[in-house]
Order: C-alpha cells, then sequence, then structure tokens
C-alpha cells in the first residue's frame, strides 16, 4: 500500500465539544434574553457565569452574573454546519489558535438556520469556540499518570483549517 492510500485513525481529527457564550456584563436583562437565546438554540440548559473580580468603573462585582455559556458535545457536528451557514461558511485564518481550536462570533441570531426573529429578544449575537483533538487525548487528561501528546500528535493550525475545509467546506482567508 502506498503511503497516501493508508488510513490512520490515531490521526483523525474530531470535535471534542463546541461553546456557546452570550456576554451582558451587569445588565440583568440582557443575561435573560441571552439564556433564551441559549435554550432555543440548544437542548442544553444554559449555565450564568459570575464576575472574579472587582471592576468599579464597571459596575462588577465577585459573584454578579455577568454572562451565560453552554457546552454542546453531542450533535455538535450538527449544530457547528447551522453556525457555520451563518458566517457564510467563511472563517478568517486567525479564528484558528496554535492549538488547532478556533473560535468566531455570530453578529445576529436570525442569521442561524433554524431560528426566527423574537421580539422579546430584539438582536443579538454570541461567541462560539470549537475544540478539536484527535484519538489518544485521553492520555494527557487521565487522573492517573497524565503524559505530554507527541509533537506529531498534537493538531497545528494547518491541521484545523485543512479539517474544516475538507468536513464542512468552508472557505479560509
Amino acid at each position: 500500500m502506498s503511503e497516501e492510500n493508508k488510513v490512520q485513525p490515531m490521526k483523525e481529527v474530531r470535535i471534542t465539544k463546541i461553546t456557546l457564550n452570550i456576554g451582558a456584563g451587569k445588565n440583568q436583562e440582557m443575561l435573560k434574553k441571552g439564556i433564551k437565546l441559549l435554550e432555543k438554540l440548544t437542548p442544553i440548559k444554559p449555565v450564568r457565569t459570575t464576575a472574579k473580580k472587582r471592576i468599579p468603573a464597571w459596575g462588577l462585582r465577585p459573584g454578579l452574573p455577568i454572562a451565560c455559556k453552554v457546552t454542546v458535545r453531542k450533535d455538535a457536528e450538527v449544530l457547528l454546519k447551522r453556525l457555520l451557514v451563518a458566517k457564510d461558511n467563511i472563517l478568517l485564518e486567525k479564528c484558528f489558535d496554535t492549538n488547532g481550536n478556533f473560535s468566531f462570533g455570530v453578529a445576529e441570531y436570525i442569521d442561524i438556520e433554524g431560528l426566527e426573529y423574537d421580539p422579546d429578544l430584539k438582536i443579538m449575537g454570541l461567541e462560539v469556540a470549537v475544540s478539536l483533538e484527535r484519538p489518544g487525548y485521553r492520555v494527557k487528561k487521565r487522573k492517573i499518570a497524565p503524559k505530554k501528546l507527541g509533537k506529531n500528535h498534537v493538531i497545528s493550525k494547518e491541521d484545523a483549517m485543512k479539517f474544516m475545509q475538507d468536513k464542512f467546506g468552508v472557505t479560509i482567508e
């Protein structure tokens, strides 16, 4: 068998999770709207995130809910396809980090396939962070005897961009 025809199952890139985030600051009304939007978008219940530091200029104090997020692991590919349609299947090269993960923002939720305008929510956007991994990443995360991954097994920026182009037909600018 030639080198090109060999299938290496341990080199296969896959989506680990998608994290959707809506920041509201100290505006609690906006936070409630963000939670409602995330409930419409995914079947998972959103979690409120709180401020860690006191920033008097912004009116923030520790423990104040300032954002909401949801992490999707099951059916992540289906959700990602819907979110990429909102971006016209175009991602910038700077969206990808050196570890192969990427993130992008959706300016208006009405661009997402399957969601219609809700007068209660008005117009709001969200941030999307996608984590990629290969089989064998458990070695790095396990509790007993965690080890470092080999440099050939780590996902590079180029690997992540190629995965998105091949699997989802994304154009990278």
